[in-house]
């Protein structure tokens, strides 16, 4: 049993070492651990620290491309690498290394694919009570959306089996831990989660830089999402909505035409006729976007098979120990 711990890294060079040393150099039920990082770009001394540390594997991109183009990167240089088990966690030593065990024994008991590290939000002092409002209301929304039950849907603490990890696609540029649940519900993939602890703080969050951005920045995550992966409910209830206040404005003028005040009204006639119009016209659009997703799905399975063939047929020895460049 191989497990690879995966770090993504933007300008970590002082916090790159502390995050490694908290990591397990054993674990009950893993024959090997390695450690991998994915330097986003760094124009500091993130890669020459890494060497430093002997860290085994590092994934280089010569400019920053975002945390979700290096976390999948990092599942694909993990894959090509062996790996039957991959843990995503932060370079700013957010997460506790210890919890890596917790984190991956329901992998190793054969009970989960995905297993989400769900911190102790209310805890955490560091967090505002605004933030740690949005982080719940977040997660619910995001346990809606996916039909999964995890309570901290934004945390980057995961384990993914190599099964599910060949399964993982993510299009959108900002995270990829929004997507991946929603994903993952609408996969049937078995995701669990297990409670962590959280380091005091060595940074500030550089996903977002105000409470505005990140709730326009993950909405639009969710949304788009939603609309991928579940296209025909998406449409339908956006249609039902404009349906339903199309048929109030109806029934208004109705009221105030059977009443003989209804002359003076005709606008809203109007805009009830438009307005269940364009709800008539959304649920044509969802019939439209679930014959995409279907089609979607077709692709991601034959690329599922692709990924299998091309994954088992990598010698592990054939891999640079010290950089699998992209």
């Amino acid at each position: 049993m191989k497990l690879i711990i995966q770090i993504p890294c933007y300008n970590e060079e002082e916090t790159l070492g502390q995050t490694y040393f908290d990591l397990p150099r054993r674990i009950p039920g893993v024959d090997q651990i390695e450690y991998l990082i994915i330097n986003d770009g760094s124009s500091d001394r993130t890669v020459a620290v890494a060497q430093q540390l002997g860290i085994d594997h590092i994934v280089n991109f010569k400019q920053n491309r975002g945390l979700a183009a290096g976390f999948m990167a990092g599942i694909d240089a993990c894959l090509r690498l062996g790996a039957d088990i991959i843990v995503n966690t932060d370079a700013d030593n957010q997460y506790r290394g210890s919890d890596i065990a917790r984190l991956i024994a329901p992998i190793l008991r054969g009970r989960s694919d995905i297993v989400v590290g769900c911190r102790p939000i209310d805890e955490i002092d560091h967090f505002s009570k605004a933030k740690k409002i949005l982080q719940h209301v977040g997660s619910r929304v995001v346990q809606k959306v996916s039909s999964t039950t995890v309570p901290d849907a934004p945390s980057g603490f995961r384990a993914y089996s190599r099964e599910a990890a060949m399964h993982l696609n993510v299009v959108n540029e900002y995270t990829y831990t929004l997507e991946t649940l929603i994903q993952a519900g609408r996969n049937h993939i078995a995701v669990c989660s297990v409670p962590i602890h959280v380091n005091p703080e060595t940074r500030k969050s550089r996903l977002f830089k105000s409470i505005p951005a990140y709730i326009r920045r993950s909405a639009s995550v969710i949304i788009r999402s939603f609309m991928m992966y579940k296209p025909l409910r998406f449409f339908c209830i956006l249609g039902g909505v404009l349906f339903v206040i199309g048929a109030v404005f109806i029934a208004r003028f109705l009221i105030l035409y059977l009443l003989g005040t209804g002359a003076g009204h005709i606008q809203s006639l109007i805009l009830a006729i438009l307005l269940i119009l364009l709800g008539c016209s959304s649920v044509l659009s969802g019939l439209q976007a679930d014959l995409i997703a279907s089609n979607r799905k077709l692709l991601e399975d034959v690329q599922y098979r692709i990924r299998r063939i091309d994954y088992e047929n990598v010698d592990p020895q054939q891999i640079p120990r010290k950089r699998a460049a992209r």
